[in-house]
C-alpha cells in the first residue's frame, strides 16, 4: 500500500482549496455574492426571526392607500386635493415627521397642485416627499441640476475620492408650485440580481451632487438632526449626528427587515380620511404615506416577501436608523480569517478518519460554522461572509472523502484479493478497516507456524483411484481449513497433502502461540471424526503429523509482481517448523512443538487455562548452521478429568536435523 500516495494529495489539495477560496473572498465575484451569499443571508434573517422574533417599532407607522381606500375613494391616482386632505389630517395628529412616498412628476390642475403645494410649504420643517430618479448603467448627467435639486444636495462630504454611488441620468422633478414647496428625498432602489431588495441607497449622485434618500431625510427630521450634521464619509458611511450609519462601498445600507409585509404598524388611508381613527394615533410618531394596493404597482420583493409595499421598506429603513439596528458587514480580514480557519479545521478533520466518521465530523464542522455565523448575525447584527467558509469545508470534505473512498476501495480490493483465501472474512474486513495492519511489503514479525502432513499419503494414492484420492483429500483439506479459520489462523498454502498455516500476521496476535496449539489439538479431534466416517464408509483412515514453531520470520508478498504473488512467511523458524513436523513419524505422535511456542503457553497450562493436555519432552534437535539444540515436545489431549502437566525428556539425546 502506497501510504505516501494517500497522504500527499490530502495534504496539498486542501491547502490549494483554501487558497483559492481566500482569493475568491477578496475578489468576491458578484455572481457568487448576489446569488449564493445573499440567499444565505435571507435564510439567516428567517432563522433569526424564529429564534429571536423582532420587536415591532412603536414609533413608526404607515398610512396605506390600500384596496379599502380605492374602493371607498376611487381608483389611483387620487385627485391631489384629496391627497392634500389626507396628508393634512396626518399632520394634524402632531407626528414627529411625515414622509410622502408618492411621485408627482406632472401637473394635474392649478387648483389641486396649489392645494397640495400649500400643505407641503406649510409643513416643510417636518415633511419629506419622494423624488424619482432614473439610473441607467454607464449613463450619467453632467448638466445643470437646477436650484430645486441643488437645495436638496448633501453639503458635507469627506474623502470624495472614495465616495461611490449610483449615478442618475434623469430626475422626475415635480412641476411648480410643488417643486419649491417641500423637502425631497430619492427613493431609488436597485434589487440584487435575484430580484430581491436588500439594500437602501442612502444617497445617489446626480450631476455632481449627492441627494439623500427619503428615509434618511425623514429620520433626520424625526431625530432633530439638522442638515449640516449629516455628512457622507467616503469608504466609511454616513455621519448622522453623533453616530455613523455603516454602508458598503456603493453607499448602500443593508436593510434589517423586521419580517413580512404588515410588520410595521399600518392604517388605511380610508380610515384617516373618514376620521375614524383616534386623534392621537400619530402623535410623536414617524408617519409614512404610500400605496399598498396591487393596482398601484409599488410592491417590493424582499427576503421575507415578494409583496412588500415600497413605503413599508422605507419605514423599515427609518426604524433601522432611529433604533440603531444596523446590519454591519464584517471586515475583509475577518472573512479571510474565517476561510483560513475553516480550511485548517477541514484539513484536520480529514486526517486519520475514514468513511462515515469523516462525513459526521464534516457535518459537525458545517453545523458549527452555521451556528457561529447565525449567532453573530442574530445578536450582534454582523453579517460575516458564509458562502466561502462553507465552500472551503464542503470542497475539502468532498475531495478528502472521495479520494479516500476511491483509494481505500482500491486497497480494499487488493486486500480482499490478497487475503480472502488465507484468512477468515472477519479478518479480511478488519484489514480493510485498518489497512495499516496489513503491510503488503515484507516485514519481520514474530509468528507461530504450523505444518501438517498426511502420513503415508503416497501409498494411499497408489492404492486408490484418482477420483477417490482427490475427493478424500478435498474433504480432509476442507475440514482442516475450517479448523484453521476457526482459530483465526492465516492459511499459507497447500503443498500437495500438506497444510502450512501461521498466526501473528497479517493481524498482530499477542496470543499467536496459544491459538496455534489450540488449532493443532482441534485438528486432531476433527481428524478423529473423519477417521470414524471413513471407516464407516470402508475407506482407510488417514493420519497426520503436525509441527509447531515460534520465531521471527519475514512475512509479506513474495513472488513475481504482476504475475503471481503469495502472502507467505520465510525464514529459519519456518524451516524448523517443517522439520519438526517430519519428526512426528520418528516419535510416532501427531503433534510436536519446539520449546519456543511452549514458552509462550507454559503459564496457561500451569493455570489450567489450556486444560487436559500432556506436554512431554521427546528430545533435543540441532538445526544445521546452529550450535544450540532446541527442545522438542509432544502435546496430546487428555480426558476431561485429567490434569495438565509438562514433563521434560527422559534423556539428553540430540537429534541433528539436516536442511534439504
Amino acid at each position: 500500500m502506497n501510504v505516501k500516495g494517500i497522504i500527499r494529495p490530502t495534504l496539498f489539495v486542501p491547502v490549494i482549496i483554501t487558497i483559492l477560496l481566500a482569493v475568491l473572498t477578496v475578489k468576491n465575484p458578484p455572481v457568487i455574492d448576489e446569488y449564493l451569499e445573499t440567499l444565505l443571508v435571507d435564510y439567516r434573517f428567517k432563522i433569526r426571526n424564529i429564534i429571536a422574533p423582532q420587536e415591532v417599532p412603536d414609533n413608526i407607522v404607515t398610512v396605506l392607500i390600500d384596496e379599502k381606500s380605492l374602493k371607498e375613494y376611487g381608483r389611483w391616482p387620487w385627485n391631489r386635493t384629496v391627497q392634500a386632505e389626507l396628508i393634512q389630517k396626518v399632520l394634524d395628529g402632531k407626528p414627529r415627521a411625515v414622509a410622502v412616498d408618492i411621485f408627482y412628476p406632472e401637473t394635474e390642475t392649478p387648483g389641486s397642485d396649489r392645494a397640495l403645494a400649500d400643505v407641503f410649504q406649510k409643513n416643510r420643517d417636518k415633511l419629506v416627499v419622494a423624488l424619482g430618479f432614473e439610473v441607467v448603467e454607464g449613463k450619467g448627467f453632467d448638466g445643470d441640476v437646477g436650484d430645486s435639486i441643488f437645495e436638496q444636495a448633501a453639503t458635507r462630504i469627506r474623502n470624495l475620492s472614495l465616495v461611490r454611488a449610483f449615478d442618475a441620468h434623469e430626475v422626475l422633478i415635480p412641476p411648480d408650485p410643488l417643486a419649491g414647496s417641500a423637502a425631497f428625498g430619492h427613493v431609488y432602489a436597485l434589487p440584487d440580481r435575484d430580484g430581491k431588495l436588500r439594500w437602501e441607497n442612502l444617497y445617489i449622485k446626480y450631476g455632481g451632487e449627492y441627494i439623500y434618500s427619503l428615509a434618511l431625510k425623514t429620520a433626520a427630521i424625526a431625530d432633530d438632526i439638522p442638515p449640516e450634521s449629516i455628512g457622507i464619509s467616503g469608504g466609511e458611511g454616513v455621519d448622522f449626528g453623533e453616530k455613523r450609519i455603516p454602508l458598503d462601498a456603493f453607499g448602500r445600507m443593508h436593510i434589517n427587515y423586521i419580517g413580512r409585509e404588515g410588520s410595521i404598524i399600518h392604517y388605511s388611508a380610508a380610515d384617516v380620511l373618514s376620521a375614524s381613527l383616534s386623534g392621537d394615533v400619530f402623535q410623536d410618531r414617524v408617519v409614512l404615506i404610500g400605496t399598498s394596493a396591487i393596482a398601484t404597482y409599488d410592491l417590493k420583493n424582499t427576503p421575507f416577501s415578494a409583496n412588500m409595499p415600497g413605503v413599508e421598506k422605507n419605514a423599515t429603513v427609518i426604524a433601522n436608523i432611529l433604533n440603531n439596528n444596523f446590519m454591519k458587514k464584517s471586515p475583509l480580514y475577518l472573512d479571510l480569517l474565517a476561510v483560513i480557519l475553516a480550511g485548517t479545521a477541514a484539513f484536520l478533520v480529514g486526517r486519520g478518519r475514514r468513511g462515515a466518521r469523516s462525513i459526521l465530523y464534516y457535518c459537525l464542522l458545517i453545523f458549527l460554522i452555521l451556528a457561529a455565523n447565525q449567532i453573530v448575525f442574530t445578536w450582534y447584527l454582523t453579517r460575516y461572509n458564509l458562502i466561502y467558509p462553507l465552500m472551503t469545508i464542503m470542497a475539502t470534505g468532498t475531495f478528502t472523502i472521495s479520494y479516500r473512498y476511491f483509494i481505500e476501495e482500491k486497497n480494499a480490493r487488493i486486500i480482499r484479493r490478497m487475503f480472502s483465501s488465507y484468512v477468515t472474512e472477519r479478518v479480511v474486513n478488519e484489514l480493510i478497516a485498518h489497512p495499516e495492519m496489513a503491510k503488503l511489503g515484507g516485514e519481520r514479525r514474530e509468528i507461530t507456524v504450523l505444518f501438517s502432513d498426511i502420513a503415508g499419503f503416497t501409498a494411499f494414492s497408489e492404492k486408490n483411484e484418482p477420483e477417490e484420492v482427490v475427493a478424500t483429500l478435498n474433504e480432509f483439506l476442507a475440514a482442516m481449513t475450517e479448523v484453521v479459520f476457526r482459530w483465526e489462523g492465516t492459511l499459507d498454502k497447500f503443498i500437495g497433502d500438506a497444510i502450512v498455516a501461521f498466526w501473528g500476521a497479517p493481524l498482530k496476535q499477542d496470543n499467536h502461540a496459544e491459538r496455534a496449539v489450540r488449532c493443532a489439538l482441534h485438528m486432531i479431534k476433527r481428524l478423529e471424526e473423519l477417521q470414524q466416517k471413513w471407516i464407516a464408509e470402508g475407506k482407510p483412515p488417514l493420519s497426520i503429523g503436525i509441527g509447531l514453531n515460534t520465531g521471527e520470520v519475514l512475512v509479506g508478498n513474495i513472488g513475481a509482481e504482476g504475475k503471481k504473488m503469495d502472502y507467505t512467511v520465510i525464514g529459519d523458524h519456518v524451516n524448523i517448523g517443517a522439520r519438526v513436523e517430519s519428526l512426528t513419524r520418528k516419535f510416532k505422535t501427531n503433534i510436536l512443538m519446539t520449546e519456543l511456542p511452549l514458552g509462550k503457553i507454559v503459564n496457561l497450562v500451569n493455570t489450567s487455562r489450556i486444560g487436559h493436555v500432556s506436554i512431554q519432552g521427546v528430545g533435543n534437535v540441532v538445526v544445521k548452521g546452529k550450535e544450540k539444540p532446541i527442545k522438542v515436545y509432544e502435546i496430546r489431549s487428555l480426558y476431561p478429568s485429567a490434569e495438565s502437566f509438562i514433563a521434560e525428556a527422559a534423556d539428553d539425546a540430540v537429534i541433528h536435523m539436516k536442511d534439504k
